[in-house]
């Protein structure tokens, strides 16, 4: 009797919900399934992010770990050689497969393989020539004393990310499909396994930045590895990269579009990954890690979002070649009531923080003064604000302004850096008002242009 009462009560329940994620367009319920799988796939990411650091930091010093956080994001700069690439195949993708062409998909991914390893292990040889002369302690104002080790970490972050630029196609293959669930979850898996590599290290052996490097960077490669396999031998088995089919007629295609992302990866580059190379140059690399723990905790807004948004870019393509602009329209309105609720989350983040921050990481592990976390939260609230409309724009491959912003950006950054710094003399949360400030098009111009594209049907700059 028990039994049937509470399947009773459940049942009515299921049925709910079922209806609320088969519900609406077919467009509409595969993002709300991928969106479910996300939460659970981000929650797991964001937890295992959370405990990977304050692992790290009982694995290596304040200044040890900010030396690797330094070093990656000088190593992650090489990634604009791809040129925007891997962007250009999620739109022609996408339009493909909205067009019932798997022929011409196969040909968009197998061009987009070749030319990233021809470019990636090229640029891979020539540093395998170069290192050995770079005084890495001098560029990142280390002590000498750890010039040695640094030197072995750049050569595999250097590796690292010269392969998972070409592996990672089969994630952007995933978002092009709208299934950005499965993206996300090949990023897990290694994130998993680097925390158990991790773990094993803290027990068994000494602080070691090289030990460091190679748990977390070996780990997400053999991830993508067998992602690569599991996927082209399964579900995407008719688009499996192949030789014959690298067509540079078709890298035209890829190159047009992807030279406008790459410009706009460029701005990105600037802002986000000259930071930390700044706050060492500046301040040094415990301040540093200071940014980063607000970085990534306030970040987790971000990544809470994108559960949200990722299926969107996508999504917006295939609706947009199919003329569905009241599905638009309608998403962008969910997504701005999605906003004001980020809001509230963030400022009783923003409330808690120091406390959150010792918790976290160990009581009096970090000092870190509360205008960095303020700064850091509208920071990433004002990207917040604006994602949906740059997502929107770039599924349409509506790009021109976003391109001439993004010129314009990084000599606004860095000059409001450097002044904010140098003269008037203020601290690390210098660096994310410089950011904030930067990232115009995302919170003005974008907006802007999305209203002028959908609803006065304006084309010249605002869609071309």
């Amino acid at each position: 009797m028990a039994k049937n009462k509470i399947q009773l009560l459940i049942e009515p329940i299921l049925a709910l919900f079922q209806k609320y994620i088969g519900g609406g367009h077919e467009r509409s319920a595969k993002a709300k399934k991928n969106i479910l799988s996300s939460i659970f796939i981000k929650g797991a990411s964001i937890t295992v992010s959370l405990l990977v650091v304050p692992l790290t930091l009982n694995y290596v010093n304040t200044a040890q770990y900010g030396i690797w956080l330094t070093l990656s994001s000088v190593v992650a700069w090489f990634s604009f050689f791809d040129i925007g690439i891997t962007h250009g195949l999620r739109n022609r993708f996408a339009e493909a497969k909205a067009k019932g062409d798997d022929n011409a998909a196969q040909i968009y991914i197998s061009t987009t393989y070749g030319i990233l390893s021809v470019v990636f292990i090229s640029i891979w040889l020539l540093f395998l020539l170069v290192n050995p002369f770079l005084n890495w302690a001098s560029l990142l104002n280390l002590d000498p004393q750890y010039s040695r080790d640094v030197s072995k970490l750049a050569l595999i972050v250097f590796s690292y990310f010269c392969l998972q630029f070409v592996l990672r196609t089969i994630t952007t293959l995933l978002s092009a499909d709208q299934e950005p669930a499965k993206a996300s979850l090949i990023d897990v898996i290694g994130q998993i396994v680097s925390l158990l590599i991790i773990v094993i290290l803290v027990k068994t052996t000494e602080g070691s930045l090289v030990n460091l490097g190679l748990a977390l960077c070996v780990s997400p490669l053999l991830a993508l590895i067998g992602a690569n396999v599991f996927f082209f031998k399964g579900k995407y088995k008719k688009y499996k990269p192949s030789v014959s089919k690298i067509k540079f007629s078709h890298a035209k295609s890829l190159f047009n579009l992807g030279i406008v992302f790459f410009v706009i990866q460029i701005a990105g580059l600037v802002q986000f990954q000259s930071a930390n190379f700044i706050i060492s140059r500046n301040f040094g690399p415990e301040d540093v890690t200071n940014y980063n723990i607000v970085f990534k905790y306030f970040g987790t807004l971000n990544m809470g979002f994108m559960i949200f948004l990722s299926p969107f870019w996508s999504a917006a393509t295939e609706a947009y070649v199919k003329k569905d602009i009241v599905w638009i329209k309608n998403s962008i309105k969910k997504y701005n009531i999605l906003t004001i609720g980020f809001i509230i989350i963030g400022s009783v983040m923003l409330y808690f923080s120091n406390t959150i921050y010792d918790l976290w990481l160990g009581k009096n592990t970090v000092d870190i003064d509360f205008q960095i976390s303020l700064w850091g939260l509208l920071f990433v609230l004002l990207s917040i604000s604006g994602s949906k409309y740059v997502s929107f724009l770039n599924g349409i491959s509506a790009l021109r302004l976003q391109f001439w912003a993004s010129i314009l950006s990084p000599f606004v950054y860095i000059g409001l850096a450097l002044l904010l710094l140098n003269y008037y003399k203020m601290g690390v949360h210098a660096i994310f008002i410089a950011a904030a400030i930067s990232n115009f098009n995302t919170f003005i111009l974008a907006p802007i242009q999305y209203y002028m594209i959908i609803y006065k049907k304006k084309k010249g700059i605002w869609i071309r």
